[in-house]
């Protein structure tokens, strides 16, 4: 995972040297790659930019920008034009991103359901397909799914395939590889690629960095820090389903999981819920309080070890409902009859920026950030 080693991604121009320092101990061809990498980054997130102004985002020079650019405007990624300067003043020749350069699919998997999304360089969306996934063919309904998303566009410059899934297993991994035109595919959990999409097309990472928080079946959290998805020994880092929760000490996942959201209401508004349609009843705000009420242990805890600059809360809830929710948080912490203390600062709240977390969305940036893209280490 190149884009997951190590130091931020935002660069000032005081950090030039640091830039360039990072590029000791690599091979010719690892320079340039990185290189590459590093000045079409500069061009999507501040761009139109020219060559001087790329110069300062990149630490790179002249001759080396110059080239760069050339390749990257045969290649079809970026475009050219003419900057008049103020009044009379000199024109420069400015870049911009081609959206249309590339395109990625991601697709989120669940063991019952499915989301793949088409996206452009500038991680527009520009197709989105749900569909049903049986937990012994899931490779099959995936293979379906994007050959079908394939075949309604083609002709465009599909790069590759991102999978955001916790449980997708290195055999399915062969099975989809095997039969795919978008070979090797890229995986990583639900968690990091949602954050992955926040980082790169979302919310900038404030100071301090960001968690997200996950709400499915399961309950699952993810850390970004310093810019970079952190996710412990074996991958553990943000179980907090598994924790015992709240004034009763039960299972986060037995109370805010969707188990407990479909025992409370009827299978059409459940239905409704997950296709993202607003609506309020008693029993759906009683959720929100039980689960409020077992969630704020896991975010006091992050709060008190992390202490990140913002946490998020996404999923496929609408989004009124997760706003209800973390307005409850807020109701919760300050009710002492429950916990016997005031709970003590605890990090901004806010809801995903995507739908469904970004999960299809940052899993369809993975072969942007494994082939053209710097790594988050950049």
């Amino acid at each position: 995972m190149r884009y997951l080693r190590s130091g931020p991604r935002r660069r000032q121009p005081e950090e030039t040297a640091v830039a360039r320092g990072k590029t000791i101990g690599l091979r010719s061809g690892e320079i340039a790659d990185r290189n590459i990498r590093v000045i079409l980054e500069a061009i999507r997130r501040h761009g139109p930019l020219t060559r001087m102004e790329l110069g300062q985002h990149s630490g790179l020079t002249g001759p080396g920008i110059t080239n760069i650019l050339r390749r990257l405007s045969d290649e079809g990624l970026v475009t050219s034009h003419r900057r008049n300067g103020a009044g009379s003043g000199a024109t420069a020749t400015e870049f911009a991103l081609r959206p249309d350069g590339a395109f990625s699919i991601g697709v989120r998997v669940r063991q019952n359901r499915g989301e793949a999304v088409l996206i452009d360089l500038s991680g527009q969306v520009h197709d989105r397909e749900y569909f049903p996934l049986v937990p012994t063919t899931r490779v099959t309904s995936v293979l379906s799914a994007t050959q079908n998303m394939i075949s309604r566009h083609d002709g465009l410059p599909i790069i590759g395939l991102g999978i955001g899934s916790n449980d997708w297993s290195a055999e399915e991994s062969d099975e989809l590889n095997a039969a795919s035109r978008l070979s090797p595919c890229h995986v990583e959990n639900e968690c990091t690629v949602s954050l992955l999409a926040e980082r790169t097309i979302g919310t900038p990472a404030p100071e301090g960095g960001l968690s997200m928080i996950i709400i499915d079946e399961d309950v699952q959290a993810g850390f970004l820090i310093r810019g970079i998805p952190y996710s412990g020994v074996h991958g553990r880092a943000g179980s907090i389903g598994e924790m015992l929760t709240g004034p009763d000490n039960v299972q986060l996942n037995t109370v805010v999981g969707f188990g407990a959201l479909r025992a409370l209401v009827s299978d059409n508004e459940f239905r409704r819920l997950m296709a993202g349609e607003e609506l309020s009843s008693p029993q759906l705000t009683q959720w929100i309080r039980d689960a409020a009420s077992h969630l704020l242990d896991p975010i006091i805890a992050m709060a008190g070890f992390v202490a990140p600059g913002v946490i998020m809360i996404g999923g496929d809830l609408p989004r009124s409902v997760i706003e209800a929710l973390i307005h409850q948080l807020s109701v919760e912490r300050r009710d002492t009859s429950k916990r016997p203390f005031l709970t003590p600062w605890i990090s901004p709240m806010k809801p995903a920026s995507f739908s469904g977390g970004g999960v299809a969305l940052g899993a369809a940036l993975l072969p942007f950030l494994n082939t053209l893209l710097p790594p988050v280490s950049a």
